[in-house]
């Protein structure tokens, strides 16, 4: 069984990758912590040639990407080149544009684009990537949820998920057994973690909260998922996101030792 690489979703951090020195700055002190995997999103406005000289000189791997869904519709090509410099062979995006969640209807035209934004990325040997929330797993034609429409009506060849284990806990889902639905069509998992003070849902640092993480890396092991980031939107401890990192790149680290024994 292979080794599953962890890494960081430098979004936990976007405040501290704004420009290319502060970017600069930040992979430094991820890679002084062991980090080697990262994925980039919320980075600043940075020449993508200087990017990827920041990537290398920290020895970087850059998993996936999240970029904006309106760009590959109009800019792809420039995009998969970007890409190509960091050496990353996927390219996603965080969540479908708000007017795509509105009906079964809406959600089937974005597949449409998606597709098409899917195939043009294939013939390039880049691969289209989703990143789910919580609102997919709401019911928008009969009993069939965003996500069931994702999962049934695209090719597993062409759109790919990044699944996000506290948003499918939040929405009433096991994140572990879901996982299963998806199989063969994930490369990197997002680890998050939650708890809910007085029934409002508040992040927190990885083994803090409610999701069962031993269960989710586990199901990547039996999967083979090759990768898991932690990220975490806010609520930072001490709203530090370093500080939350640190703890939870800790956490990842010795859940993946238990788990090899």
């Amino acid at each position: 069984m292979a080794d599953i690489k962890l890494g960081i979703q430098l979004y936990t951090l976007r405040d501290h990758i704004q420009t290319a020195q502060d970017f600069d700055a930040t992979l430094k002190r991820l890679h002084n912590m062991g980090v080697r995997v990262i994925q980039i999103s919320g980075i600043g406005p940075i020449d993508p040639q200087t990017t990827a000289d920041i990537v290398r000189k920290y020895d970087m791997d850059v998993c996936v990407t999240h970029k904006d869904f309106n760009r590959m519709l109009n800019d792809l090509d420039a995009m998969i080149d970007e890409h190509k410099l960091i050496d990353c062979d996927c390219m996603g995006i965080g969540g479908m544009p708000g007017e795509a969640r509105e009906s079964a209807e809406a959600v089937r035209a974005f597949i449409a684009k998606a597709t098409e934004i899917g195939k043009a990325m294939r013939e390039r040997g880049e691969r289209f990537c989703y990143h789910n929330h919580d609102f997919e797993f709401k019911k928008v034609d009969g009993d069939k949820t965003i996500m069931d429409i994702l999962l049934e009506e695209t090719d597993p060849d062409l759109f790919w998920f990044i699944p996000d284990v506290a948003w499918m806990h939040y929405a009433g889902v096991n994140p572990a057994e879901y996982l299963e639905k998806i199989k063969g069509r994930v490369k990197v998992l997002h680890f998050k973690d939650y708890i809910l003070p007085d029934g409002e849902r508040k992040f927190c640092s990885l083994g803090k909260g409610l999701v069962n993480l031993e269960d989710c890396y586990k199901a990547c092991q039996k999967l083979g998922i090759p990768y898991i980031v932690y990220e975490q939107d806010i609520d930072w401890v001490d709203n530090d996101p370093f500080k939350a990192t640190e703890e939870s790149w800790a956490y990842m680290n010795e859940l993946a030792a238990k788990c090899a024994e």
